[in-house]
């Protein structure tokens, strides 16, 4: 009897086992603004027309006309008097682009009237398509793609990874990593690696506004598909260049940690 209470036992354990159920972590949900579009992640608005965007004042940048995400530009303006005591100054030599800004910028490098970094007519020097948008996107994004459509990118000081190596740049450079975190930027074109395999090409001077484009990283990384990167000439290469996931969210890791 006891050997057969026994195995009865051992039975039913395996029985209690087999039915326990499994449990997940809970993936934390994202709360999005109620106002937050595809129309915006996309950079279809005019940032004059949004009380969101403030103009940048010309002692902040090279030129006047630039416009913010005014709380990503309160943020930058700590930062930029932080950055003057100690003996560097932040010049931005660009900030919020939308769609049609940005079509023109691609257009002119896709047409060849503007020569790329390397040296080349991309027209003439690249023929097939999908070759011709991929040199273009080394450096330039695609209409709809690019983190300066949202507000909260900018780029400082030279457009050349050469000029943050020695000198001012250096210095200027040196400090932004040491202190940009605490005022919530973050560089997301580092150096490609296997964390960041894909996207653009290494960006020193191109610095974005955390707090807020975690969060439209996010909701790029959910609702937006290469099929919506349309309305520019190349674009028929987009979903073959899987533009989304290779470009949008093609950025150092440590900037999309929220």
């Amino acid at each position: 009897m006891s050997l057969l209470l026994a195995a009865c036992t051992q039975e039913k354990s395996k029985a209690d086992a087999t039915i326990i159920p499994k449990i997940e972590p809970e993936k934390k949900k994202i709360s999005y603004p109620k106002d937050l579009t595809l129309d915006f992640i996309m950079g279809r608005f005019d940032p004059v027309q949004d009380s969101s965007f403030s103009p940048i004042m010309t002692q902040h940048a090279d030129r006047a006309g630039m416009l913010m995400k005014t709380e990503a530009y309160e943020a930058f303006q700590k930062m930029y008097s932080a950055a003057l005591d100690d003996g560097v100054r932040l010049v931005i030599r660009s900030a919020a682009r939308n769609f049609d800004y940005q079509k023109g910028i691609w257009e002119r490098k896709w047409t060849g009237e503007t020569i790329l970094s390397n040296g080349n007519n991309a027209k003439t020097t690249y023929a097939e398509p999908n070759v011709r948008a991929r040199k273009i996107l080394e450096y330039s994004s695609m209409p709809g793609t690019s983190r300066h459509h949202w507000g909260t990118d900018i780029d400082f000081n030279s457009f050349d990874n050469r000029w943050f190596e020695s000198g001012e740049g250096l210095k200027l450079f040196t400090w932004l990593e040491k202190n940009a975190e605490s005022y919530g930027f973050c560089r997301p074109y580092t150096a490609k690696d296997s964390l960041r395999p894909h996207g653009y090409n290494e960006e020193k001077w191109h610095w974005s506004y955390t707090p807020l484009s975690d969060i439209y990283t996010a909701y790029a990384a959910e609702k937006m598909k290469a099929s919506n990167v349309q309305g520019f000439a190349g674009s028929e290469v987009a979903e073959q260049l899987d533009v989304v996931n290779h470009y949008v969210l093609g950025i150092n890791h440590n900037c999309n940690h929220k």
